[in-house]
């Protein structure tokens, strides 16, 4: 047997028995100081609050260390999360994508022991409250701090859609370990069954599932209409739809309650977001309930064959994001039918996009149109959510509201 994956075998099995014997402790994903690189997206919430893959990134450390999770974020987002208790806790930076490796290393901290790569920190054992910890400044809480030179990081908005398809293969070995798929209907076109996972009241009829590509996890009570194509890796999440004659490419995630249709790669749409009409949307990452009006459509490559170029918030610069880069949008936000969306776009939160031609690379929060000059009304924007909100059954929430408006007044 080949030493590496005996190795690899040996460190499954000692993170599973230390895992067992772990006293009861939680989980604090913190957002490190350059959250800002990730906006729109981390623009009403927490890194570890964005979903990437099937799961959001605080479920997942959840399902990995078994431990319950809370969020440290930036003081006007974090009333949207519960107070973690004062107790000692792994703090851990929601940016770092777990493996075996990192998580047998942070596992292993002692009390005031921490880890840290070329960007800071990347997790640390310490009793501290949640709201005094500073990630900037972390070489103050530890007595022991080592230098890990593996971990893998987000470090860009569009990491989240590049990252997508090794992160939905490894939840979906995770999600689906030692359980049983519902059936797979016989009107069905199916390509590598065992890589297929529906999940209790799902329904998928009359469509081609190609798994030989990767995985394809279809969630509970969610529904494929007749007629769709799709390859994996792919995830529909809990009661997502995919409208008739759909094609879908990996890696893709489809949110909770979110609609989608049409042409799609490699894209990830956030709950209860629609794209519900033809149009093409790749290389993408979209927020919470936004909506795509019909024959939108959005550029992911140049038309010379160069880099992409993509406005970092952060350093208030572009950054490259190599030869595809889709759009960037914030939650909330809202585009015109036909609304041609240009390469590498960054779309802030709660804009209402329509345009003449190719929209701007940059949009800022509610934007109205495209126009610099032209921005949504608070009191309107917030009103139109409630009437978005109404077609699913939901409110907007005061803490929503709190939220949008500092927005409004600080971005």
């Amino acid at each position: 047997m080949n030493i590496f994956f005996t190795e690899y075998i040996i460190q499954k099995l000692c993170i599973a028995i230390i895992l067992f014997i772990l006293p009861s402790m939680a989980i604090i994903l913190f957002d490190n100081q350059y959250r800002k690189s990730f906006f729109p997206i981390t623009a009403t919430k927490a890194i570890g609050d964005v979903r990437l893959g099937i799961l959001k990134i605080k479920e997942w450390w959840q399902m990995l260390m078994q431990q319950p999770v809370y969020i440290s974020t930036e003081q006007y987002l974090q009333h949207l999360y519960n107070k973690a208790p004062n107790e000692e806790h792994f703090f851990i930076d929601a940016t770092v994508i777990p493996d075996e490796f990192i998580l047998h290393e942070i596992i292993k901290l002692r009390s005031k022991q921490a880890l840290e790569d070329e960007v800071g920190l990347i997790a640390g054992k310490i009793k501290m409250e949640a709201s005094i910890f500073n990630s900037k400044n972390y070489k103050h809480f530890f007595s022991e701090i080592n230098y890990y030179n593996f971990s893998k990081r987000l470090q860009q908005p569009f990491h989240f859609f590049q990252q997508n398809e090794n992160i939905l293969k490894a939840q979906f070995e995770l999600v689906t370990k030692d359980r049983e798929s519902q059936p797979i209907s016989a009107t069905n076109k199916i390509i590598n069954a065992s890589n297929i996972f529906l999940e209790e009241g799902a329904s998928v009829e009359h469509c081609i599932l190609n798994a030989s590509t990767g995985f394809i996890y279809i969630g509970k009570n969610a529904t494929i209409m007749e007629g769709s194509i799709i390859r994996g890796d792919f995830a529909l999440c809990e009661n997502g739809v995919i409208k008739i004659g759909a094609k879908i490419y990996g890696a893709t995630t489809i949110g909770i309650n979110a609609v989608a249709a049409g042409e799609i790669k490699n894209v990830i749409i956030g709950d209860y977001s629609n794209k519900a009409h033809d149009g093409y949307l790749g290389d993408s990452i979209i927020g919470e309930w936004c909506n795509f009006g019909a024959g939108t459509s959005n550029s992911n490559v140049k038309n010379n064959g160069s880099d992409v170029m993509f406005w970092n918030n952060h350093s208030n610069q572009y950054e490259n994001a190599g030869k595809k880069c889709g759009v960037v949008m914030g939650d909330y936000s809202r585009t015109a039918i036909n609304t041609s969306i240009n390469t590498g776009s960054n779309i802030g939160v709660c804009c209402n996009v329509f345009s003449a031609g190719l929209t701007p690379t940059l949009i800022n929060h509610f934007s109205w149109g495209i126009d610099k000059q032209s921005r949504y009304k608070l009191d309107k924007a917030i009103e139109d959510l409630y009437n978005w909100k109404q077609f699913k059954g939901k409110e907007i929430s005061e803490d929503e509201v709190m939220t949008l408006k500092y927005i409004f007044e600080h971005f």
